[in-house]
């Protein structure tokens, strides 16, 4: 593995999908070399495994492929496709069994997506005369209700450090084993809560990234393109803290990543999910805290300061600030509760 978490992660991609692309029927391969150039290696990833679900949906359920291979399908098979076959086949992602047993449920936004890349499947046939109707293109897209915002309060997030430095709330063996990682761990809550950068980009980071000079860090966003972001003086202290520790683990020259695992490697974005849940579980019991959610602290917060949206969604790397309006929207809850009492029925 090299030092390039994003090279090391498109390649590792890249053989996913080939490896994908050899279980479809041999005219996908065309649509996958059509949007290379506008799409990431994962994305790619995402539509063939999306593609797959759907061919076997249909030579397991359809009559006009049933008990076929799915790599015997032709575009003839899927020029009788009709927008009720679609239709029945978003009811069938609800709830259905995978080729190894497991059972696969998916929700609004899970059916959105396998939709959306039917739909992108479907506009390339079409366009190139493969196929002599769009039908996917006529079915609704499921209707999405907004997820309930959440987000640490001030005092949750003094508690989420505190049982990271203090590791109050562990068992003594608990304590024992978090007590290797509290300062590699405070340094990660740190940075998400104070730049509100993602996990991939977390992970992601290497030593030379860092200049304490400028007080300033380079993330790769995605799709790729790198930007400087900035943190305060109480971050760098933490940071130069954790780099400090880092240099006694004696690590490989050749070894760049910042965050470092129990095995001397990189660290992944599972293992940063949960050392998240983790301190989150001990200081904040009712609320489900990811790193997502920690993101979502450090972008209300923001607004709260700067009262300025387009700050904001340029801080965090959105592209639509109807996106960026998420992280903040939980400020109507404040308004709501700064309300309380404001009018009084009894006048005396």
């Amino acid at each position: 593995m090299s030092n390039n978490y994003y090279l090391d992660r498109n390649r590792k991609n890249m053989r996913k999908l080939n490896e994908l692309l050899t279980e479809l029927p041999p005219f996908c391969s065309t649509f996958f070399i059509s949007i290379q150039d506008t799409t990431t290696p994962l994305t790619r990833l995402n539509y063939a495994s999306d593609l797959k679900t759907f061919f076997n949906y249909l030579v397991t359920y359809e009559t006009i492929c049933f008990n076929k291979r799915i790599m015997d399908i032709t575009t003839n098979d899927v020029d009788k496709i009709d927008s009720h076959l679609i239709e029945r086949y978003m009811a069938y992602l609800s709830y259905y069994d995978k080729d190894n047993g497991e059972v696969i449920t998916n929700g609004e936004r899970g059916k959105l997506r396998k939709l959306s890349s039917l739909r992108a499947f479907f506009k390339y046939l079409f366009n190139k005369d493969m196929i002599k109707a769009n039908v996917a293109s006529k079915v609704s897209s499921p209707k999405l209700h907004d997820k309930p915002i959440i987000r640490l309060e001030p005092q949750e997030t003094a508690e989420l450090l505190y049982s990271c430095d203090t590791l109050s709330g562990f068992s003594n063996h608990q304590q024992k084993y978090n007590e290797k990682f509290k300062i590699r761990d405070n340094a990660i809550l740190f940075l998400f809560l104070t730049t509100g950068i993602r996990v991939s980009e977390c992970v992601g980071l290497n030593i030379d990234d860092i200049n304490f000079n400028l007080n300033s860090f380079r993330v790769t966003r995605k799709g790729g393109n790198q930007v400087i972001l900035y943190f305060g003086e109480e971050t760098a202290d933490i940071l130069k803290g954790y780099l400090h520790y880092r240099e006694s683990l004696n690590l490989p020259k050749e070894e760049r990543a910042l965050f470092i695992s129990s095995q001397g490697k990189r660290l992944g974005v599972r293992a940063v999910e949960y050392l998240v849940k983790k301190y989150a579980k001990i200081a904040t019991p009712l609320k489900n805290i990811t790193p997502h959610k920690l993101r979502s602290t450090y972008g209300t917060n923001l607004y709260n300061q700067t009262k300025d949206i387009y700050i904001v969604a340029e801080v965090l790397g959105h592209k639509d600030v109807n996106t960026t309006k998420k992280h903040y929207a939980a400020i109507s809850e404040d308004i709501r509760r700064s309300v309380a009492g404001k009018v009084k029925l009894n006048q005396d």
